[in-house]
């Protein structure tokens, strides 16, 4: 019994986290002490369960005694603002119950955490730890910093929430698309850490490409108007539409040029280029919009027989010069090279290596590839061995490997 209310508890953990904590804190107003509280709850579920059972609902369980922690503490610390506090959060419930259109608490909590007030370059990763239930581990490889740095800056941040007073108010209408950008790219970043887990990692992250839709979607129904929310709705779904054909039955990892098109999802691709058509109507550029394009034209690949590089390098030139990161900028090289241009895909990595670069993969297996491509193998296998050394999916790893073989005997 004591493994299973464990398990249990681990699974509620990693799949109810963001949703239970986005509850906690759209009352209490402070992110750390929400998270105190919810940490509490679940120490307390592994000391009980195992002896009164699994309740019934275990996530409402949680709730309860997060919620409990949470009144008692206020209580304990001062009670005239404990008092304070609760007679503000009911008005705000009742304002809440009468015209909040938010169709589900994180997506709010999202928007509360785009407040002005925090500083620009911590926005994003707040939401994924407070809303989306990522650890600061995992945040830091996303933004390419060390987990200490990021756990600093995120400590910082709820710090200056609490001490500025800084409220949890919903934000009015005509706020919400200053504050979009930034989660719009918490969104994206919670797919892409969903894209890139490793094949039987824990369900909690394994279904944040879906949690990461699912907030897509209610961001194109709350304002049908941004053409940027349709844009990255669709390049998560032609993304999510070759998830099956990334892998063999066996398990091995098949490349992009490479995947069998009758195993993409049709109707995905068929939604994507829908939000993707309307979206381009505004005739206004934006990031996703352009990162969505660039997912059309590779999958023109079946029908027309080939990829249009001319297009991609276009995409890519537009991406570089109005939104550029290290991830853009990667891309780049490696559509110059898809497109058989190595020396030009080179030129572009050397401009872009920092040292945020050298423990960033796409940049190692890229640069193999380019001088791979020149025949200069004694060179690319270095590259390559380090790119495998930085891959944590085993079957991306076989798959390197099968490459460091081939050319060691081609060099």
């Amino acid at each position: 019994m004591t493994g299973d209310a464990r398990r249990i508890a681990e699974t509620v953990a990693r799949v109810s986290y963001g949703r239970l904590l986005a509850m906690l804190a759209s009352r209490s107003r402070d992110i750390a002490a929400a998270e105190d509280a919810l940490a509490d709850a679940f120490a307390s579920a592994l000391d009980t369960w195992p002896d009164r059972g699994v309740p019934a609902a275990p996530e409402a369980w949680l709730l309860t005694a997060a919620r409990n922690r949470l009144r008692n503490g206020y209580r304990y610390r001062q009670v005239r603002d404990a008092a304070r506090q609760e007679i503000e959060r009911r008005i705000e419930e009742r304002a809440a119950a009468d015209g909040d259109s938010f169709p589900d608490e994180r997506l709010k909590l999202l928007f509360i955490c785009a407040h002005p007030a925090i500083h620009p370059a911590v926005r994003t990763p707040l939401m994924l730890q407070t809303v989306l239930g990522l650890d600061a581990a995992r945040i830091a490889g996303a933004f390419l910093v060390a987990p200490a740095t990021m756990g600093q800056r995120l400590v910082r941040a709820k710090a200056k929430i609490r001490d500025a007073g800084i409220r949890f108010a919903v934000p009015a209408g005509h706020d919400l698309p200053d504050r979009l950008g930034d989660v719009l790219d918490a969104v994206y970043a919670a797919y892409g850490t969903g894209w890139d887990s490793v094949p039987g990692a824990a369900p909690g992250v394994e279904t944040l490409t879906d949690e990461a839709i699912f907030l897509g979607r209610l961001l194109v129904g709350l304002m049908p108007d941004q053409p940027e929310a349709r844009g990255l709705l669709a390049l998560m779904l032609y993304c999510e539409a070759r998830r099956a054909a990334r892998r063999t039955r066996d398990g091995r990892f098949v490349p992009l040029a490479e995947q069998d098109p009758a195993l993409w999802s049709r109707d995905m691709i068929i939604e994507a280029e829908g939000l993707l058509t309307s979206a381009a109507r505004s005739a206004r550029f934006g990031r996703f919009q352009c990162e969505a394009a660039i997912q059309s034209v590779h999958v023109q690949r079946p029908f027309t027989g080939r990829i249009n590089h001319d297009a991609l390098k276009v995409l890519y030139d537009l991406l570089a010069a109005h939104a550029p990161s290290i991830g853009v900028l990667i891309g780049r090289a490696a559509a110059a090279l898809e497109a058989g241009h190595p020396e030009t895909a080179l030129r572009h990595l050397d401009d872009v290596r920092s040292d945020a670069t050298e423990r960033y993969q796409p940049y190692w297996v890229t640069r193999a590839h380019a001088l791979a491509a020149l025949r200069r193998f004694a060179e690319a296998r270095p590259c390559l061995r380090t790119a495998i050394g930085l891959t944590e999916d085993g079957a991306v790893r076989a798959y390197l490997l099968t490459l460091d073989e081939r050319w060691a005997t081609a060099g």
